[in-house]
């Protein structure tokens, strides 16, 4: 209802809507108080009041709580409201003084004038505003899956501790089982805590993201959830796709003995997995109108389905590159000083370089010899190398069968001598090793400029997949 003339006061008609999560009547000819009833609205969660001649005191409950969820500028009658607001404290001399009103008007008459010349500009940030507020909605729309915090709540068994199937930087992921369409779903959800310093950005980062993509080798997200819980406060999750085989690094790091040799990643699958994975990256930076930066990547946030194949999670830390290679985001949240996660994060991000499609092409690299090695990027078992990149870059080429994870390698070991075929598999494997890891290495170089295109590491890995195939046959 926003930018059409409208006049008068806010009607009480809309208090019947319990329904209602976003209200938008900014741009128009509206007086009056701000009117009470709003506070009790419980499902809304992003009101647009701004620039209309509104006056009196701005409530402090309810969803004037959050300022983050309420506009209000352009209204020079309005006072009071909680302190992030930044609203003049109220008179009541003065508001309900004639000479106030008269002054009021003058104001805002000009303010009308100043936004008649930046029209353009207010367009756009209103806009912007209104997409950001509206995300959660627009999915729920899309998809026709509504969903609230109390079905989340029966979903996932009171969000209970034997449900918990992850924890991220924002929140943790529980597993849960929902009806879709009349079928029994079993879900992921991550819950945001909303008490972390960046939280609320991060969900609305990540819905962003995630609507606005599509691709085999990305986590499908089914609908999100922007609510209060049962004590009042701000209750944000997002609802997934459940994948069954859980994260890259669970695979990576467990323990042989707890897991059969059928469960362990053998070479062919970690070569297709990390072809999923720079799939997944080649699309999000090709991506248009504008390329999404993951500034995440990282074994936990690749999650594996039925089949194990590998999808990129978890887009909480995610960035969009505008065609000016700037990237918005909140210099005052703690959400824009993050940029990954150590060991994964590109140098030049500690540097306090703005974050950049080639980050994501370090974290990669990391990951592969990761993937190869067995050994995490925080290890202390490097020996004289002081980092996983300098570590393989010395054993490169000659000294690779001493790097490379041993499960690779492990069917080949236990034998005694083994036939030749055998030691020509083998052979095939460390050759294949040997040029996976050099891609690593080339993706994580410490100078940018100097790294290896996602798309050239997607092409000369498929080459390496199909070249072992063919001497893995009988």
């Amino acid at each position: 209802m926003q930018g059409n003339f409208l006049q008068g006061t806010i009607p009480a008609s809309l208090e019947r809507l319990k329904g209602l999560e976003l209200l938008d009547l900014s741009h128009n000819n509206l007086s009056g108080n701000i009117p009470q009833f709003l506070v009790g609205m419980k499902g809304l969660a992003s009101l647009n009041l701004s620039f209309n001649y509104f006056e009196g005191e701005v409530p402090k409950d309810g969803i004037f709580l959050n300022a983050s969820a309420v506009e209000i500028e352009g209204n020079q009658g309005l006072c009071g409201g909680i302190s992030e607001l930044k609203l003049h404290r109220c008179s009541t001399r003065t508001a309900n003084s004639r000479s106030w009103k008269v002054i009021t008007v003058s104001i805002t008459s000009a303010v009308l004038l100043l936004t008649i010349l930046l029209a353009l500009f207010t367009f756009w940030y209103n806009r912007s505003k209104l997409r950001r507020a509206n995300t959660y909605q627009s999915f729920i729309n899309d998809l026709h899956i509504r969903l609230g915090y109390a079905e989340l709540v029966h979903a996932t068994n009171g969000i209970a501790s034997g449900n918990l199937i992850g924890e991220g930087s924002f929140g943790s992921v529980y597993k849960g089982r929902m009806m879709i369409h009349d079928q029994q779903v079993t879900i992921a959800v991550k819950v945001l805590n909303m008490q972390k310093r960046g939280a609320a950005q991060s969900f609305v980062v990540e819905c962003e993201t995630l609507r606005s993509v599509r691709h085999r080798n990305l986590v499908k997200v089914l609908t999100v959830c922007s609510s209060i819980d049962f004590q009042g406060n701000d209750f944000k999750a997002l609802v997934y796709e459940f994948l069954p085989n859980g994260n890259l690094d669970r695979w990576l790091h467990q323990h042989p003995e707890e897991n059969g040799e059928d469960n362990l990643l053998n070479i062919i699958r970690r070569l297709s997995i990390a072809i999923d994975v720079a799939s997944a990256l080649d699309y999000l930076h090709q991506h248009r109108p504008s390329p999404i930066i993951h500034c995440d990547l990282k074994p936990s946030n690749i999650i594996l389905d039925t089949d194990m194949v590998g999808h990129v999670g978890d887009f909480g830390l995610a960035r969009v590159l505008h065609q000016d290679h700037s990237v918005i985001s909140d210099k005052s949240s703690g959400w824009a000083t993050m940029r990954g996660t150590n060991g994964y994060a590109a140098p030049e991000y500690g540097l306090g370089n703005e974050v950049s499609i080639l980050g994501d092409v370090y974290s990669y690299g990391i990951l592969l010899l990761e993937m190869f090695t067995g050994k995490r990027p925080t290890d202390s078992e490097f020996g004289e190398a002081p980092s996983l990149h300098k570590y393989v870059q010395m054993a490169l080429p000659e000294r690779v069968i001493y790097i490379v994870d041993r499960q690779l390698l492990s069917k080949y070991e236990d034998g005694q001598g083994g036939t030749s075929n055998q030691v020509r598999v083998q052979d095939a494997i460390i050759t294949c090793i040997t040029s996976v890891l050099h891609i690593g290495i080339s993706c994580s170089k410490d100078n940018p400029n100097e790294r290896m295109q996602i798309r050239d590491a997607f092409n000369e890995l498929q080459i390496i997949r199909d070249k072992l195939a063919r001497h893995s046959a009988p």
